[in-house]
């Protein structure tokens, strides 16, 4: 009689199992907070001073591409025709390009506004103070009695990228 060993596959490394069976596995967002110090501050003015600059940039290249394109096609407009017959298409094509251009200058200005005004914020923080820095994902156990909104509820406190505090039920 001949016997055949059944392999065993593996479990995916990231597989977890449940404890008991009257569990659920959930997902939650955890919030994170920073402590100021002079050292968050200054890369937080570092941070948003790179992207003022990355803005700015975005702004020069923007005009620079607008005004090639239109060079490029007032010139092109003048060799093929230049009885003149197609200068109102052209000028139609130009205005059409200027205003997705300013349209697009005006997301970039807005962000630019939106930035300097975070960096007027940081200079009003006192040292000590919390302020939210983001929201990581969390996944968690839950069980009949557990308190929902509690559980979902954590916080994690950071003083220059070193968790100070847990605050909630894990």
């Amino acid at each position: 009689m001949l016997t055949q060993d059944r392999l065993i596959q593996p479990k995916p490394e990231l597989w977890v199992e449940s404890p008991s069976s009257n569990q659920l596995f959930l997902k939650r967002l955890i919030l994170v907070k920073a402590i100021v110090t002079s050292l968050w501050k200054d890369e937080a003015r570092q941070q948003l001073q790179s992207q003022a600059d990355q803005l700015d940039e975005q702004l020069g290249q923007l005009d620079a591409q607008v005004q090639q394109m239109v060079g490029e096609l007032s010139q092109h407009t003048v060799q093929i025709h230049p009885e003149g017959s197609s200068i109102a298409q052209t000028q139609t094509q130009i205005q059409s390009i200027q205003t997705q251009a300013n349209e697009r200058k005006g997301e970039l200005l807005e962000q630019k506004t939106q930035v300097l005004q975070q960096l007027e914020q940081i200079e009003t923080l006192e040292l000590g103070e919390e302020v939210e820095q983001g929201q990581v994902d969390n996944f968690f156990y839950a069980k009949q009695g557990d308190h929902l909104i509690r559980k979902m509820q954590i916080e994690v406190v950071i003083r220059d990228g070193v968790i100070e505090e847990i605050r909630g039920e894990l």
